[in-house]
């Protein structure tokens, strides 16, 4: 049986699912994206191929091997996205929340049934039908869990909304040794450059007390001031519209001083440095096309 244990965001991690590009299916047509980022890419004919995605995933897998990661991969479903495991599920503790996704990618969920037949039922945890909610919108975080959401009224006509209010309150009651901290999302269909898809999309804890921010990602100040009060001005990378829109927050902690980052992020990878990180560079700029990267397509279960 696998003991999940997810406290936060950086401690060493011992067991993840990593998704997968095999079988990914043909370019989508543009009407068909699911968010603004993939459809410019499929307009200007620079969706990215499969080969590509594949070889970009497998560079992440030979870094968790390096590091003694247990890795899980989904069943291969053919000509179908499963990049992005984040999405489909998390762990907070030692309990496992199945995401209510978009209802086309249910079939992502299924795919891991292997790795959920190793989990105790009892820690598996299904909301109520009315709350939505994607992994990439959910950090544990010390004594808190961070949220993105959106609650405005035009929820629905958004489908880069991912999460509610519904699940804000439901995941409050879930753990209530916890303080939710919800913070509300810059939504565009369009221009994916004003658009923050997941809250990792924006910001992201790194190390013990440093994070990743970019401030035009949150509709409400006062909020993002709180996060730079609670790191603190000097612990906090800003990235800009240009990072933001290439993923520069969306990297992923293997431990507290173990990073796996963009290879072309010279900046954040040079910052991190200079902050005592070890940075593992990965290339991974065509998944980056689906405005999604590291911390998307990995579903941290166990970590130290």
């Amino acid at each position: 049986m696998l003991k999940l244990n997810v406290k936060n965001e950086t401690s060493r991690l011992r067991a993840v699912v990593l998704g997968t590009a095999k079988s990914n299916g043909p370019t989508p047509k543009a009407e068909d994206c699911y968010d603004p980022k993939s459809k410019l890419h499929v307009l200007a004919g620079t969706y990215p191929v499969e080969e590509d995605m594949v070889n970009e995933m497998e560079a992440v897998a030979a870094v968790f091997k390096k590091y003694d990661v247990q890795v899980f991969r989904p069943e291969i479903i053919e000509n179908y996205n499963q990049i992005f495991s984040r999405d489909i599920a998390f762990v907070i503790d030692d309990k496992l929340v199945k995401a209510n996704i978009l209802p086309d990618r249910e079939r992502e969920y299924e795919a891991i049934q292997h790795v959920l037949d190793q989990i105790n039922p009892e820690k598996i945890i299904e909301l109520p039908e009315e709350c939505h909610v994607e992994g990439g919108d959910v950090m544990p975080w010390d004594n808190y869990i961070f949220i993105g959401t959106y609650s405005g009224e035009d929820y629905p006509d958004y489908i880069t909304a991912r999460t509610n209010t519904d699940a804000v309150i439901a995941l409050q009651e879930q753990f209530p040794d916890r303080i939710v901290k919800a913070f509300e999302l810059r939504k565009d269909n369009v221009d994916p450059k004003e658009n923050a898809l997941h809250l990792d999309c924006c910001f992201q804890p790194i190390g013990t007390d440093k994070a990743i921010l970019h401030k035009n990602g949150f509709l409400v100040d006062r909020e993002y001031e709180w996060l730079v009060d609670y790191f603190g001005k000097d612990n906090i990378f800003e990235i800009t519209k240009e990072e933001m829109y290439n993923m520069n927050s969306n990297i992923f902690s293997i431990s507290e001083d173990v990073i796996i980052s963009e290879q072309n992020f010279t900046r954040l990878n040079t910052w991190l440095r200079e902050k005592g990180f070890t940075v593992e560079e990965v290339p991974y700029a065509e998944i980056a096309k689906q405005e999604g990267l590291l911390r998307c397509s990995t579903m941290p279960l166990i970590r130290d």
